[in-house]
């Protein structure tokens, strides 16, 4: 049986520069609470992400849960559930009410020409997301976020490094969230940040994120624990020196899929955006089964018994989870749906071989046979 492929693989430096990243933390025995490495790596990613300010936090979900907490929103927010599970729990965490707004077929970020019509006196906010690291029409949003005085917190896990126009993602909406977890584009083995513009906004999350302490002898607020640790920031500060040739391996990987499937009928492949400088961090393709003969999960079990992993990527949508049973109507988001059962993230990282991506095109293609 040949090796596992699976959908993603960590990006890791050598086991030598890790050691001699953290070697440093034997000799200070600090190991957590904002230390060295955490600052390093702090400024050396707003220079990288272009963004005003960036506060590091354990994990991505928790930069979101209290990014939101931190704008002190209130009622309702309007975001897609064509996303991970932690964007919607997050608001709903935060005691909010998720209004979902569907999809745009073309790129699959929350339809625009839709978001107005979901907006009443409860709307608090708007929480978008950059999906496969295609970017929201944020001109759009931005116009109706101000006609409407809503915050916006953009979902960025998918968007490290890229960039719009010529700045940097996280420079547009009052506040974006990274993701770092392993299977991201950039990691700090577990990790996340938000960047943000305002100052005082930025001293509240850091209250948050840090038991609410604003002082030796000073608390003055209700906290939580999401410190990013040095063992994490270390991580990361190796990640990041080769993060421009990981998103290059990546390229090339994305590239070959498309000389395979981009004129195949019945599949339709991903683009770069106009203006957009992307990450290539997914490879999602959409079947239509009126063209290509077998369905979505047909392929996917076929690559499965070839030792490949796929993803359903996103399945099912987040206002479908049993956890949610009978709340939100799907029916309201006709396009989200169908996509989801429609749609397969393939391999794609770094170290993929071009071999092994021949090999799992000609596998989706005899599928169809």
């Amino acid at each position: 049986m040949r090796e596992k492929i699976l959908v993603t693989r960590s990006s890791m430096p050598s086991f030598e520069e890790y050691i001699d990243e953290i070697r440093p933390l034997w000799d200070t025995h600090w190991l957590t609470n904002m230390g060295v490495k955490h600052q390093e790596l702090e400024t050396q990613l707003k220079d990288y992400l272009s963004v005003p300010n960036i506060s590091l936090f354990s994990n991505g979900h928790m930069a979101l849960e209290l990014a939101i907490q931190a704008m002190g929103l209130k009622g309702e927010v309007i975001t897609t559930p064509f996303t991970f599970a932690s964007t919607t729990h997050a608001i709903v965490r935060n005691g909010l009410e998720p209004v979902f707004c569907d999809i745009n077929s073309e790129d699959c970020t929350i339809d625009v020409t839709k978001i107005e019509g979901l907006i009443n006196d409860r709307t608090s906010a708007i929480i978008p997301v950059h999906v496969y690291g295609n970017v929201c029409n944020v001109e759009e949003i931005e116009r109706i976020a101000k006609k409407y005085e809503l915050k916006v917190i953009y979902d960025a896990a998918h968007t490290f490094g890229v960039k719009y126009k010529g700045r940097g993602i996280g420079c547009y909406g009052d506040a974006s969230i990274y993701s770092f977890h392993a299977t991201k584009v950039f990691n700090t083995i577990e990790g996340g940040a938000v960047s943000f513009k305002d100052e005082e906004f930025g001293l509240n999350l850091y209250r948050l994120k840090n038991f609410g302490i604003r002082g030796p002898e000073v608390v003055d607020g209700v906290g939580a624990n999401a410190k990013m640790n040095e063992f994490q920031a270390a991580m990361g500060i190796c990640n990041l020196r080769h993060i421009d040739k990981e998103i290059e391996k990546r390229r090339k990987v994305y590239e070959r899929y498309i000389d395979n499937l981009s004129n195949i009928d019945g599949i339709k492949v991903p683009f770069v955006q106009n203006d957009v400088f992307p990450n290539f961090s997914y490879f999602p393709i959409i079947f239509d089964n009126k063209a290509f003969c077998a369905t979505r999960n047909e392929v996917y079990n076929n690559l499965l018994e070839n030792n490949i992993v796929s993803r359903k990527y996103f399945y099912p949508l987040t206002n479908t989870f049993e956890c949610f049973h009978g709340k939100y109507d799907v029916g309201l988001t006709p396009i989200a749906l169908n996509i989801s059962k429609r749609v397969l993230t393939l391999p794609l990282f770094s170290e993929l071989r071009i071999e092994d991506v021949d090999n799992i095109c000609k596998i989706i293609l005899n599928t169809n046979k």
